[in-house]
């Protein structure tokens, strides 16, 4: 699945935006594709999404 690095920092925001959790745009790469609709799960499948921010800080993410 590819997405945008517009739709990785539109995650990235949103992250931040609603639960306060700082990722790097690797570790919010696949909530961007669920966000974006570059993946669409079937009705009735679970989805779980994996964020990590190893390599950023809250400052990185404020430029």
């Amino acid at each position: 699945v590819l997405v945008s690095d517009e739709a990785i920092a539109r995650a990235q925001e949103a992250l931040w935006r609603v639960v306060r959790v700082v990722a790097e745009p690797g570790g919010a790469a696949a909530l961007a594709a669920l966000l974006s609709g570059s993946y669409r799960p079937r009705p009735g499948e679970r989805v779980g999404v994996v964020v990590s921010g190893g390599n950023t800080v809250a400052v990185d993410f404020g430029r």
